[in-house]
C-alpha cells in the first residue's frame, strides 16, 4: 500500500509552501488529500484560492503524514481548530510524520507541546513561540524523530523533499531533488 499524506489549509495559508508540498509529494507517488479547514475553497495569504479535495472532518488519522503550511493568519487559524489539534496529537502519539513550515511550527506545533525536547526551526522571529525545551536551529529543514520543520517560502522545496525522504526513502527523495534541480 502506498503512502498517504494530508495537507491542511486554512484561510491565510502561504501558497508557495502549500503547493510545493502537494506537488512534490504527488511527484513521489504519495496519495495526497488536501483538506480545507472550514471550506473546500480556501484563500491564501496572497489571494490565491485553492479548491480542496474535502473539508476537514477531524478524524483523519489514517494518513502517514500531516503537512501544515505557514502563512498568516493561516497558521493562527490552524492553531485555533480543535479538529487540527486532535489530528496532530493523535498522529504524533502514533509516531506519524508531522511536518510544519514557516509560522506553523511555532504557532501550531509548539502550542501543543509537539516540539518539546526536540530541535526545530521556523520563520525567523517566530521561535519566540517555542518552549524553553525546544532547541531552535537556523537550518533550512530540521528533522527530529517524526517531526519535520522548515523556515519559509524559500525553503519549501527542501522541506517537501525531506517529507518525501521520510515517507518514501532517500532514493526517491534524491530522484525528486534531481528532477526539480534542487541543489
Amino acid at each position: 500500500m502506498g503512502k498517504r499524506a494530508i495537507v491542511i489549509l486554512a484561510d491565510g495559508f502561504e501558497e508557495i509552501e502549500a503547493i510545493t508540498a502537494i506537488d512534490v509529494l504527488r511527484r513521489a507517488g504519495v496519495e495526497v488529500t488536501v483538506c480545507g479547514l472550514n471550506s473546500e475553497r480556501i484563500k491564501g495569504s496572497k489571494g490565491i484560492i485553492i479548491v480542496a479535495d474535502k473539508i476537514l472532518e477531524g478524524n483523519e488519522i489514517e494518513y502517514d503524514a500531516c503537512v501544515l503550511p505557514g502563512g498568516m493568519p493561516g497558521a493562527e487559524n490552524l492553531a485555533a481548530s480543535d479538529k487540527v489539534k486532535k489530528i496532530l496529537l493523535d498522529m504524533d502519539n502514533q509516531g506519524k510524520i508531522i511536518a510544519a513550515i514557516c509560522a506553523a511550527p511555532a504557532v501550531v506545533l509548539a502550542t501543543l507541546g509537539i516540539l518539546n525536547d526536540k530541535s526545530a526551526t521556523c520563520y525567523p522571529g517566530m521561535e519566540e513561540g517555542f518552549s524553553d525545551t525546544t532547541d531552535y536551529k537556523k537550518d533550512d529543514v530540521v528533522i527530529d524523530e517524526n517531526v519535520i520543520t522548515s523556515r519559509g517560502p524559500a525553503t519549501a522545496l527542501k522541506f517537501a523533499v525531506a517529507i518525501v525522504g521520510a515517507l518514501c526513502g532517500q532514493a526517491i527523495a534524491q530522484k525528486i531533488a534531481n528532477a526539480t534541480l534542487l541543489k
